[in-house]
């Protein structure tokens, strides 16, 4: 055997000692490489944005432009990926199932985040109360009771006079059963004391126009911005408001409120969601781009002529807080009145 100058012999290599030490350099390095992949700034490749409905919508309006912002604001592509169908409920189960990485996001409103929980209690796979976590409202989208101009009554009062002298023969417009236009009408038909019968239309507006233009229903709580053009040219009128104030495009319609209705009537907010496991760091992150983007004066003029309102929220906990409780309050109206969907 070799011997070195001090006459020890060099013993062949353990080599189940090398495996074990380089298992324990792997284990050692591994953890540290996660971690510094994890500390690559947010965000290090494209975020998509699911919107719960088809192109064209309100909700995909403000989608694409805060895509738009926040692409220039964050450095990274953000695609617009609209998953339409089941009340908006296919998007809705797709971002409570996404990674909570901030690389999944959701634009959601009113209906899909505070209203689907209660009426789909019995088939939504998913809870978005405990399942999503908000990270701001972006904007609300005044909502407006309109009647056909057939239709005689021109005041909350006389809709309320007219159907009690002409009792099973009120009939109303809404975008489906178990929607904000269906619950808030039966809210205000119990209210009022009245009796009114559903005519619902799975196409939204773009079906309850023409219904009410043409006569074929008396009432409807419907969006705003779908019905402005259609209020000032004369061919459905304006009974009402659901906004605090009156709005200045439509200067002479009083309020809900100022009709002795106060609360009657959804303004129909839409914002950004995430994961419930998204990191706080990220959505902070989020929060801040959403605020900077929408707060500039040329983006607020863009959105009001699409009877769009910025509207921002403090921060991701308080706007998740505010989420939560309206879902709550949804689930009450939902019980009294008996809606479900099975």
């Amino acid at each position: 055997m070799d011997r070195l100058a001090t006459g020890r012999r060099i013993c062949a290599p353990d080599m189940s000692g090398l495996q074990r030490f380089a298992f324990a350099v792997l284990a050692a390095i591994l953890p540290l490489l996660a971690a510094a992949q994890s500390a690559e700034p947010y965000p290090s490749r494209p975020v998509k944005l699911l919107v719960p409905y088809a192109p064209g919508g309100a909700t995909d309006i403000i989608a694409r432009q805060l895509a738009a912002k926040l692409e220039q604001a964050l450095g990274q592509p953000f695609v617009v990926d609209n998953r339409a169908g089941a009340s908006g409920n296919i998007a809705l189960e797709a971002e409570a199932k996404a990674a909570p990485d901030g690389y999944t996001l959701l634009v959601g409103n009113v209906s899909t985040n505070a209203i689907n929980e209660s009426t789909f209690a019995g088939v939504l796979q998913t809870q978005p109360s405990r399942d999503l976590v908000g990270i701001s409202k972006l904007v609300e989208i005044p909502h407006v009771l309109v009647a056909a101009t057939s239709f005689p009554p021109n005041t909350v009062a006389e809709v309320i006079e007219w159907a009690k002298k002409n009792p099973g023969k009120l009939n109303y417009a809404s975008a489906g059963i178990g929607t904000y236009p269906h619950l808030d009408m039966l809210r205000f038909a119990k209210a009022a004391g009245i009796d009114v019968i559903h005519i619902p239309y799975k196409g939204g507006a773009g079906q309850m126009l023409p219904a009410l233009m043409s006569g074929e229903v008396q009432l409807s709580f419907i969006n705003l911005a779908s019905t402005i053009e259609q209020v000032k040219a004369g061919r459905i009128k304006a009974i009402a408001t659901t906004m605090p104030t009156r709005l200045p495009e439509l200067p002479s319609v009083p309020t809900m409120a100022e009709q002795g209705f106060p609360g009657i009537g959804t303004n129909a907010w839409q914002a950004l969601f995430a994961p419930a496991a998204t990191p706080k760091p990220i959505l902070d992150k989020l929060h801040a781009a959403v605020v900077a983007a929408l707060s500039k004066p040329e983006m607020k003029e863009a959105l009001s002529k699409q009877m769009m309102t910025v509207s921002l929220s403090g921060s991701p906990q308080a706007f998740t807080e505010e989420v939560r409780a309206e879902t709550r309050t949804w689930a009450q109206v939902v019980s009294e009145h008996k809606v479900k969907i099975e």
